[in-house]
């Protein structure tokens, strides 16, 4: 089977060849510049480069070398346009050599990095002990909004929107979407790769960049009128830039992926029902639109302990869920295959990243995901990633052992 045909039988719950397997293909399934020079070094690859497409994460664009030896069968559309960006130098916090876009303002104030945007303002800080850029604005922090027709501009000002590649930070822009169509065209036709499309957060993680997470938490509780006029705003924005994105990726690429963190380590953000009244309506009116309007997949990104939120999203209509974050609670994987896997795609849950791939042994490693690979992979519906990001520290040679454990694994 091709790459392409291998993701599409696995996310139509088929059993495919072998399990399919993701670096990069979105932004929660990477790896950090960092941890990749390290891995490089590691391999004795001494050519190429490291390009750090997503400024707040730090995260890579991978090279072919990796596609080739870790078996990557997806990629992200967004790097068709990332490699034409202009790059510039730019050295990681441990000193290695990297690169990222030409067109991100960056300056360093005494031991900070920052980012501006166009007014001069400070979008994003790194400071000397800190290996990513944080948020700096928050534009409508303590502010009661009657209406929200100043939403394309808020959003600009936010780290989280405006500096994570070089395709979303062109909505709108002319000729946007015929760039989107020719290069999702081309990327079809030369590779057989299978082409994710990475879209934007929807509603609960804009409005708390908008807010600030505190304060919008207690809104969501205490005004929700002001956080419904948000909701049908963002959802207004959402269609408009869907409308034309669909019909130019349309057979093209195969899933979607959208972004709201809903859940902790612990327990969901929010409740259930909450979540039922505040956010379900608008979420399907996302993922209905995407269906009646292409043949791509919904894929929505929630970290944390969502497994009683999971049939709220599957009724609203979502196909995908990742990063599966099996070590929160409630998150168990046999529970959530056997309750959720007829009726929906885990694209994660490969591997904890955040304890086992930087602390155990290789052994440790490949026996955690050969368990986590034979639990999810039955009847199809599972994309092998770890959970999350590969961040700085993680051993080389683990990483390596995962993608080979994965890779062994055969139907």
């Amino acid at each position: 089977m091709t790459s392409r045909e291998r993701v599409k039988t696995i996310i139509n719950h088929k059993e495919s060849d072998k399990i399919p397997i993701d670096l990069g293909g979105m932004h929660s399934s990477g790896i950090s510049g960092m941890a990749y020079n390290q891995l490089k070094r590691h391999l004795g690859i001494n050519d190429g480069s490291t390009k750090i497409y997503d400024l707040n994460q730090q995260l890579v664009v991978p090279e072919q070398w990796a596609r080739v030896m870790f078996q990557i069968d997806t990629v992200d559309l967004a790097h068709s346009f990332t490699e034409k960006a202009e790059w510039v130098d730019w050295p990681l916090r441990d000193g290695t050599p990297a690169e990222f876009p030409g067109w991100i303002r960056h300056e360093k104030r005494g031991d900070t990095w920052v980012v501006l945007n166009n007014e001069g303002e400070v979008m994003a800080s790194m400071g000397p002990n800190a290996f990513y850029f944080d948020q700096n604005i928050y534009p409508y922090f303590q502010q009661q909004k009657e209406n929200f027709d100043d939403l394309e501009d808020a959003l600009k000002k936010i780290s989280w929107t405006g500096l994570t590649d070089q395709m979303t930070k062109n909505f709108g822009q002319p000729g946007f979407y015929d760039q989107v169509r020719n290069a999702a065209k081309k990327m079809y036709e030369e590779t057989d790769y299978s082409i994710i499309l990475n879209y934007s957060s929807l509603f609960f993680e804009p409005a708390q960049w908008l807010y600030r997470n505190d304060e919008f938490l207690m809104k969501i509780l205490i005004e929700k009128d002001e956080v419904v006029k948000l909701f049908e705003k963002l959802t207004e924005l959402h269609l408009e830039r869907l409308t034309p994105l669909l019909e130019a990726v349309n057979g093209s690429a195969d899933v979607i992926i959208m972004s709201d963190d809903l859940g902790m380590q612990s327990a969901p953000m929010i409740s259930p029902d909450l979540y039922r009244e505040m956010l379900y309506p608008y979420h399907k009116k996302i993922f209905q639109f995407v269906k009646e309007n292409s043949n791509l997949k919904t894929f929505l990104h929630s970290c944390g302990a969502i497994f009683d939120i999971l049939p709220h999203l599957i009724d609203a209509g979502l196909d995908i869920v990742n990063p599966v974050q099996i070590q929160a609670t409630g998150m168990d994987a046999k529970k959530l295959k056997q309750e959720y896997g007829k009726d929906i795609v885990f694209w994660g849950g490969g591997i904890d990243t955040q304890h086992s791939l930087g602390q155990k042994t290789m052994q440790e490693v490949k026996e955690e995901v050969r368990r986590n690979c034979e639990i999810f992979m039955k009847d199809g519906g599972f994309v092998f990633t770890a959970i999350h990001n590969m961040l700085p520290g993680i051993p080389p040679e683990n990483i390596v052992a995962m993608f080979e454990e994965a890779n062994s694994i055969q139907y």
